[in-house]
């Protein structure tokens, strides 16, 4: 987790450099023939993970199904979570409509968090559109004596502190607000309820195995392997209805009597603050266009993605609900501006 002073003098080291770098800030597009140089797309982490997976299968299908006829480089920023980029892109590049970026709920979490958070967030960029969508799901050991999630609530709320949650992100961290949401609707106090934290799901998944943590929180999509194999169990998702394939069996935590027990873990694509409307215009179109690709469909698959396409006015609206909810549970645990 990128400490707020550090951050904080980032970004004034970024200030000082801007006077000598406003041209980076000026290249819009300049008239309605847009795009007329080639596009950067950035994954704001190092290769491999979600964002740098999500723009290269943007890349790829974008310019092999020809519905982008420039070039599209993706390039990689890793630093403090998406926050090092999000200083560097919202003053530096808040023209330059040919530089894009991916991005889920970290923007939005590193924006709202109290303790090494960002002063940039969306309201910073122009959101262009939301492409996947996945869940979190809770997870115990195929063997444990954890049967079901109303057992684990009942508990909790005997001891709070009975069950070791854990997660492959920082505490205040997307993985640790799914750890503790079933609690915090469940009336108990999600401040008390112990969360570890791991570098990544797979150390998360391997603490479990290992007897090192009695749940963790992760993205559904991540535990199917698992799941075939028979080395866990998962006991409820955040998603609003029950999923389909190796998770159909799964409960909601609605279906468990908490209401408003969804959280979706999306991935869209981003602009520029002050991005040309004639680029906003052609990338609506364009995700539009790749969201109904045959090639992107198959992208999905096999990259165990779920399509939610939602365009740039849609996706605006989700995001402010979605800060809404996760500004709430960050402070129920104290994280909260």
């Amino acid at each position: 987790m990128m400490k707020k002073g550090i951050l904080l003098t980032l970004i004034g080291l970024i200030g000082l450099t801007s006077a000598a770098c406003s041209t980076k800030a000026d290249f819009g597009s300049g008239s309605g023939d847009y795009p007329q140089k080639p596009i950067t797309l950035v994954a704001p982490s190092g290769a491999g993970g979600g964002w740098d997976q999500t723009a290269r299968s943007i890349s790829k299908v974008l310019q092999n199904s020809k519905l982008v006829n420039q070039t599209i480089t993706v390039e990689n920023k890793p630093g403090g979570g998406g926050a090092v980029f999000m200083a560097e892109y919202a003053t530096q590049f808040k023209k330059d409509s040919y530089k894009l970026f991916v991005n889920s709920p970290p923007i939005l979490i590193n924006h709202l968090k109290k303790e090494g958070n960002s002063p940039f967030g969306y309201q910073d960029t122009t959101p262009l559109a939301q492409l996947t969508k996945d869940y979190g799901a809770l997870v115990v050991t195929a063997n444990s004596p954890i049967k079901d999630l109303s057992g684990v609530i009942q508990e909790l709320k005997k001891n709070p502190k009975k069950y070791t949650f854990a997660g492959g992100s920082a505490p205040g961290s997307m993985d640790h607000l799914i750890a503790v949401l079933p609690s915090f609707l469940s009336g108990i106090n999600p401040k008390v309820v112990k969360y570890v934290s791991y570098d990544g799901g797979g150390e998360a998944i391997t603490a479990l195995l290992g007897g090192n943590a009695d749940i963790i929180a992760t993205d559904a999509s991540a535990v199917s392997e698992y799941l075939k194999s028979g080395k866990v169990r998962v006991l409820a998702v955040t998603a609003p209805e029950r999923l389909k394939g190796i998770l159909k069996d799964v409960p909601t935590l609605k279906e468990l009597g908490m209401e408003k027990g969804e959280f979706t873990i999306w991935r869209g694509v981003f602009g520029p603050k002050e991005m040309d409307p004639n680029a906003k215009k052609y990338w609506n179109e364009k995700l539009k266009a790749l969201s109904e690709n045959p090639k992107w469909k198959e992208e999905l698959e096999a990259k165990g993605w779920e399509s939610d396409y939602k365009d740039a006015d849609q996706f605006t609206a989700f995001l402010q609900d979605q800060s809404t909810q996760i500004a709430t549970l960050l402070k129920a645990i104290g994280m909260g501006k």
